[in-house]
């Protein structure tokens, strides 16, 4: 369980992050997001997902998990 409030508090970190330093650089993205199709959101958030286990695999496998 600890792990999981780890995993929330860095994901709040990096939004906190990028809210702060670079407000209107998120609004231009998230506009660019809102023109891009379902199916190419779709394939975009299936990508950070893989990328996102693999990361959590990396640190298991160099035994930082």
């Amino acid at each position: 369980m600890t792990w999981v409030i780890l995993a929330l508090g860095l994901v709040f970190v990096m939004e906190g992050l990028a809210l702060a330093l670079a407000p209107s650089r998120l609004e231009e993205v998230l506009a660019l997001l809102a023109r891009l199709s379902r199916e190419q959101r779709r394939m975009i958030g299936l990508g950070a997902v893989a990328v996102g286990v693999a990361l959590v695999a990396l640190a298991r496998w160099i035994g930082a998990v």
